[in-house]
This record gives structure tokens, sequence and C-alpha cells, in this order.
């Protein structure tokens, strides 16, 4: 071992000796002198990690097992990391196949917030969203006005909807009837936020779900179908 450390340091020495040397052509070896001192460490840093392994008693077999092991796992991370975009794609698009409604949330060339919406089996565009905090489930419906809210989604976001005045004529796939309009304070999909609009609240089973509207799709900056997925671009 003190061989060792003294073979350690006479390389070092001899390093630093040729890169003062080497200092005004600033090239050792054909390499730039600062390639040239990074090899050169990294080389005498191989060399005492070898070293001390070899020394340590371990199996030759248990030594190469364990390098590979790690070499393995070092690569992994560094493939993750350089392809860590296109993974989270893959990781969405499962996500949004598994759990229907799911509002996945990215960026766009532009850096624009966008929010991909996959289309529900029913052909549909289906969305959770939250509104006042309450999660709401809506289907895009770009043949309505406004955002309409059944009943019960309208108690869940804590409206009162027996002081409701119902005096909007709507037409419903039941037909016609009367609505009530009232203020959303927030409506929030994927990270595409809206405050202040105004829905629709339905009378008692009038609607069969809400209705994401176009007073919502209208704030967004542009909005389009790529084959089964809604994009949301604000």
């Amino acid at each position: 071992m003190n061989r060792l450390f003294w073979l350690v340091i006479a390389a070092i020495a001899v390093l630093i000796l040729v890169l003062v040397i080497n200092d005004e052509s600033g090239t050792t070896l054909g390499l730039a002198n600062d390639d040239f001192a990074d090899a050169a460490y990294m080389s005498i840093f191989g060399v005492v990690v070898a070293a001390g392994l070899l020394g340590s008693g371990i199996p030759l077999n248990h030594m190469v097992r364990n390098i590979a092991i790690w070499a393995v796992i070092v690569l992994g991370l560094v493939t993750g990391y350089q392809y860590q975009y296109e993974l989270k794609n893959i990781a969405n698009r499962v996500t949004a196949g598994l759990i229907p409604g799911t509002a996945i949330s990215g960026n766009n060339a532009e850096g624009s917030e966008t929010v991909s919406i996959s289309q529900s089996a029913n052909g549909h565009f289906e969305v959770n969203a939250l509104v006042n905090d309450q999660r709401v489930n809506f289907m895009v419906d770009t043949g309505a006005s406004t955002i309409v809210l059944t009943q019960a989604d309208a108690q869940r976001v804590g409206i009162d909807t027996n002081n409701l005045k119902y005096t909007i004529p709507v037409s419903t796939a039941n037909g016609r009837t009367m609505a009530a309009t009232v203020p959303l304070q927030e409506i929030k999909i994927g990270n595409i936020v809206r405050y202040d609009l105004r829905a629709l609240v339905s009378q008692e089973g009038q609607l069969n779900g809400s209705l994401l509207g176009m007073n919502f799709m209208n704030s967004l900056s542009a909005y389009s179908v790529q084959r089964d997925q809604l994009i949301l671009t604000d």
C-alpha cells in the first residue's frame, strides 16, 4: 500500500511537470492541456480504485459482478435522464388510458401551458376538473355556449341550489328546460386555471353530466384535436 501511495505521488508529480513544460504550447500528446489533465487524473483515480479493490480480498468474479451491476445502474440513470421527456409522455399516455378523464399537463414548443385529454370509449372527450377545489367530471361540448353543471355537481362545489332562480331557457338531450346562472370562483383543468367564469345549473334530472362549454374553451389561446387527443393551449 505504501508503494502504491508513492507511485501515485510520483505520477501526479510527473503530470504536473509535463503540464508546466507544455504550458505555452497548450497541448500535450495532441490533447489540450485541460483535456490531458482530466484524462490523467481519471486514469490515476482508476488505478487507485482498482488497486484498492484487488487488495481487498474480494473474489474477482464478485468484483466483476458488482462493477457490472453498478455500470448498468449508472447507464440506466443516464439513459433515463437523456430520454426523460419521451418517458414522461409514455407514462402520461398510460395513465390517461388507465384513468379516463385524466388531464395531462405539459408545454408546447413555444413554452405555452397545454393540457391533453384522451378520447373516451364513447367517442366524447371527458375530463376531470377542479371547480372551487372540488372534483367534477365534464364532457367537452362545443355546442354549449357556457359551462353547465348538474344539480349534484353544483351542490358538490358549494352552490345552494335551493335558492337559485331557474329563469334561463336551455336545450338539453331531454328537451328544453330552465337553468340558473351562477359564478364559479375557480375552475382548474390540469395546469390551466380560470377564475370568475359564469356557469348554468340545470334543474334536477335534466342533465346526465356536467358540460364544459364555450365560455371556457374561448378563454384558451387554442384548442385542437390530434387523432384521439384534445389539446388545450393556454
